[in-house]
């Protein structure tokens, strides 16, 4: 036996990490994109929408450009 106690709580703390930080890797290639990632996706995105929005007709109301005149 070894001369030095070990404290079994920090071993078991140590061993769980690596376990997690396996299993991350692994939902990582599975499931694909990061936080990161993700966040910049939806920025990128509304940036789009909100670019997209200021370049639309101010009136929807009438589309066919007739009005709503009667015969």
């Amino acid at each position: 036996m070894s001369g030095t106690p070990i404290n079994l709580n920090k071993v078991r703390k140590a061993r769980a990490r690596a376990a997690a930080k396996t299993r991350a890797e692994t939902n990582v290639m599975v499931h694909g994109r990061s936080k990161v990632q993700k966040e910049t996706d939806g920025l990128e995105s509304a940036r789009l929408r909100r670019e997209l929005d200021g370049k639309a007709l101010k009136s929807t109301d009438d589309v066919t450009g007739q009005g709503s005149k009667k015969p």
